[in-house]
């Protein structure tokens, strides 16, 4: 077996940061964390908490996560002797006499953070630094009541702070330079990426994030969908580690409901007025896994692992019966009309690929024949599959070739008028029971009913772009859709390897609904000049843990696209803070699209 790699940050403790000792104050999860980042970085720490079990228990949970990191390979026994006598904790205040720097991470209250503050004003020297880990209160407020605002300033880490990159190092208007930079310097020397921001709650990653979970849990609370169908549509649909119900639960729903406060109390923005649901379950002590129950239930208080409830979906029952399906139409011959029948082909359905003209569907087949050839290269099937799979498609180029289909799914141009003609045309081409199904994104499924004679018969199956790798579909009823639809089309998909979630027929269904507001909040932080685009995008992948940046995922969805996807969203819910951002719409007025254009919020090199 390899010998253990030395940790390059505990090579030598010395360092040009003047700042080698370091006071973590609150010596919770956070605090607990943020002392061992220090301390593999070489810095001498002292750990203060105000209860003598939980400064011993944060000890004992560094003594664990050490051992486990020399199990891994990732310390060498010597190391973390080293690394655990730099650490000493206590319950004095004024053990942090000697240290540099001091970052108190204490319950997020006014009162209890300018408690900790005016005692260290008695105890630390002039040249002290004094940095709140607040993600919720204002750091002009906290610097205000300290005899050395100048001094004072946000080091914001995020949970878990050993593995999470992101710092986000918080200046008031009352914070000295030189104590940034120093900071700054030091974020970078304990391997962390500093993103400088001005105050305001929740900064930048929280200012976006927790906007995006309220919304969420108000989606939840109307009864819209259920919490494992949202958690996972955000999951699948946008590529996210965890779910914003399930990270609600992680972070703490009072937590949660802290931050939204102290944000609706800056901007009035009704979308940060907390959803009553979190009010509701932090009076009742179901604040997440902390306590064992929040939006799940948990095997113990602190632990991760979801239990069955009352609200669980039962397994193994009886699906209602849906519809035999044998054969599938898709009308289209763009991208997602490609990549659904492509779904539909490797699945074994036997597909007619109808479009305008017979050469678009013949193009269209080509271009899946070219998909399926990049699979057989990478291993994925064998090159008689492929070949199977390709025969399985028949192009057309009239709808009437529907005429037998057991299903037929639209996936025409994203306008209503177009989808209305073409349902109008397959209500007249397709067999009686033949199940007829829209891709739509953000239109009105039921107006696609309504251009039909058997609106029953009408849903929205709204696949993901690319439609072959990505798992996810929404599933979409309207008032009028019959129940044996809806069993057909959730069969359907579980046969082609899909995750259906089910919604009703609202703009934006599931994702774009809790999606296209935080990129339209993102845009507006830019406006304001708060952030730059670049520190935008990496405290959202570093401190989000989000695989793009929302204006990288704006360049990549279209601004054209996403500016119309705003506007049925502002028009559905009238709220004025889901209007599109005026320059999202300067943007597009410009012309300048995203990466099809060549421009968007960055420029790309023309192909």
């Amino acid at each position: 077996m390899a010998a253990p790699q030395p940790d390059p940050s505990l090579s030598s403790p010395s360092s040009p940061s003047p700042l080698k000792t370091i006071a973590v104050v609150g010596l919770g999860t956070m605090g607990t964390g943020i002392t061992e980042v220090l301390a593999r970085a070489g810095r001498e720490v002292i750990g203060i908490d105000v209860s003598e079990a939980q400064a011993a228990r944060s000890l004992a949970a560094l003594q664990a996560s050490t051992a486990r990191a020399v199990a891994r390979g990732k310390l060498t026994e010597q190391e973390r002797a080293g690394l655990l006598a730099r650490v000493r904790t206590g319950t004095d205040l004024t053990a942090a006499a000697d240290a540099g720097l001091v970052i108190e991470v204490v319950p997020e209250s006014y009162d209890i953070k300018h408690q900790v503050f005016r005692e260290l004003d008695g105890i630390v020297g002039p040249e002290t630094i004094l940095a709140t880990g607040t993600n919720a209160l204002s750091v002009t407020r906290l610097a205000a009541a300290s005899a050395r605002p100048e001094r004072v300033l946000g080091l914001h880490f995020f949970n878990p702070a050993p593995a999470m990159k992101l710092i986000e190092v918080v200046s008031s208007v009352l914070t000295a330079p030189s104590a940034v930079a120093t900071v700054t310097d030091l974020a970078i020397e304990l391997g962390k990426e500093p993103v400088a921001v001005g105050d305001r709650p929740g900064f930048v990653a929280d200012g976006l994030l927790f906007g995006y979970l309220n919304q969420a849990a108000a989606m939840y609370e109307a009864k819209y969908a259920s919490r494992e169908d949202i958690d996972a549509a955000m999951r699948l649909g946008c590529g996210l580690p965890m779910g914003p119900l399930a990270l609600l639960d992680l972070i703490g729903v009072d937590t949660a409901r802290t931050v939204l406060d102290a944000m609706y109390a800056e901007s009035r923005d009704r979308l940060h007025a907390p959803a009553p649901i979190l009010k509701q379950l932090s009076e009742a002590g179901l604040t997440g896994r902390k306590s064992g129950r929040g939006f799940y239930t948990y095997e113990a208080p602190g632990s991760a692992t979801v239990v069955r409830d009352a609200l669980t979906p039962l397994e193994g029952a009886a699906p209602a019966p849906g519809r035999t399906v044998r054969s599938v139409g898709v009308a289209g011959s763009g991208t997602m009309a490609s990549g659904i029948a492509e779904v539909f082909a490797k699945a074994g359905y036997e597909v007619v690929l109808a479009a305008r003209s017979a050469e678009k569907a013949q193009a269209a087949k080509a271009r899946i024949g070219k998909s399926l050839d990049r699979s057989v290269g990478k291993g994925r099937m064998t090159a008689e599959a492929a070949a199977r799979t390709l025969d399985l498609i028949t192009p057309a180029g009239s709808y009437d070739a529907f005429a037998d289909v057991d299903l037929a799914v639209e996936a025409v141009a994203e306008d209503l008028e177009v989808k209305r003609q073409l349902f109008a045309t397959l209500d007249k081409v397709c067999k009686p029971g033949a199940v007829l199904a829209t891709t739509t994104s953000s239109l009105p499924v039921v107006a696609c009913a309504r251009a039909t004679s058997r609106p029953q018969d009408v849903i929205g199956m709204h696949f993901f772009n690319p439609a072959p790798a990505m798992k996810l579909v929404e599933v979409v009823r309207t008032v009028l859709t019959a129940e044996d639809v809806h069993a057909t089309v959730r069969e359907v998909c579980g046969r082609v390897g899909k995750h259906a979630v089910d919604c009703g027929d609202r703009a934006g269904f599931i994702v774009n609904a809790l999606l296209f507001p935080y990129l339209n909040n993102a845009i507006k932080m830019v406006e304001e000049h708060y952030a730059s685009l670049d520190d935008i995008d990496a405290a959202m992948k570093l401190g989000g843990g989000y695989p793009m940046g929302p204006f990288e995922l704006l360049d990549v969805v279209g601004l054209d696209v996403s500016l119309a996807i705003e506007k049925v969203l502002h028009r559905e819910f009238r709220d004025p803070g889901l209007a599109p951002a005026p320059l999202l719409e300067h943007l597009v007025a410009a012309g300048c699209l995203g990466r099809k254009t060549g421009r968007g919020f960055r420029e790309y090199a023309r192909r």
